[in-house]
C-alpha cells in the first residue's frame, strides 16, 4: 500500500492527542468504510447523471431488473414484479424513499405499478420496456465506471477485501438486522 495518508489517518491522529490512550480502532475501520461509501455515493452519480438517474433510483431498476430474470417459467416479463416492501429490503432503503423513487420512476416512464388481484393494498412494480431498455443499456456502463475505480488496487488486495467486507456486513447484519 501507498506511503500516502487518507483523511481519516489525520483524524485519527488528531484524536489520539485529544484523547490519549483512547481506543480508536473502530474509526479506523467504520471511518474509513464511511467515507469510502459516501465518496462512492457521490463519484458514482455522474454516469447515471448523464440518465438523469441518482444512484438509489439505478439501484430500483436493478432490483427489478434483477426480478424480471427471477420469474416463474410462464410469467410473462414483467407480470410477477416487485412489491414496494421487497424493494426496501433489496435496496436496504426505507419504505418511504423507496415510495418517493418509484414516484419519480413512473413519471418517467420506467416503471408501471399494478395492484394485486387478490390485496388491492398491494403493489406489485415492474419495468416498463423503456425501464428495461435503460438498465439494460446502463448496468455495463456502469460496471465499467465501477471497475475503474477499484483497479487503482491490486487484483489480489480486491478479492481479499471482497471478502472481509462480506464477513464485515454478515457480523453487522447479524447485530443489527438486515432490512
Amino acid at each position: 500500500m501507498s506511503e500516502s495518508r487518507d483523511v481519516v489517518a489525520g483524524a485519527l491522529q488528531q484524536w489520539e492527542i485529544t484523547y490519549p490512550g483512547m481506543d480508536f480502532e473502530p474509526v479506523a475501520v467504520i471511518g474509513r468504510i464511511s467515507r469510502c461509501a459516501t465518496l462512492l455515493h457521490e463519484v458514482t452519480e455522474m454516469p447515471l447523471g448523464r440518465a438523469g438517474l441518482s444512484r438509489t433510483e439505478f439501484e430500483i431498476l436493478c432490483a427489478l431488473r434483477r426480478a424480471d430474470a427471477l420469474e416463474p417459467a410462464g410469467v410473462p416479463a414483467g407480470e410477477a414484479g416487485r412489491t414496494p416492501s421487497q424493494l426496501a429490503r433489496e435496496t436496504y432503503a426505507s419504505p418511504a424513499a423507496v415510495t418517493k423513487r418509484v414516484r419519480a420512476l413512473e413519471q418517467r416512464g420506467l416503471v408501471t405499478r399494478r395492484s394485486d388481484a387478490r390485496d388491492r393494498r398491494v403493489a406489485h412494480l415492474t419495468l416498463t420496456d423503456s425501464g428495461r431498455d435503460l438498465a439494460d443499456h446502463l448496468i455495463p456502463q456502469q460496471l465499467s465506471y465501477e471497475k475503474g475505480l477499484i483497479t487503482g488496487l491490486p487484483e489480489a488486495e480486491r478479492a481479499d477485501l471482497a471478502r472481509i467486507l462480506s464477513e464485515f456486513l454478515l457480523v453487522l447484519e447479524g447485530r443489527l438486522g438486515g432490512r
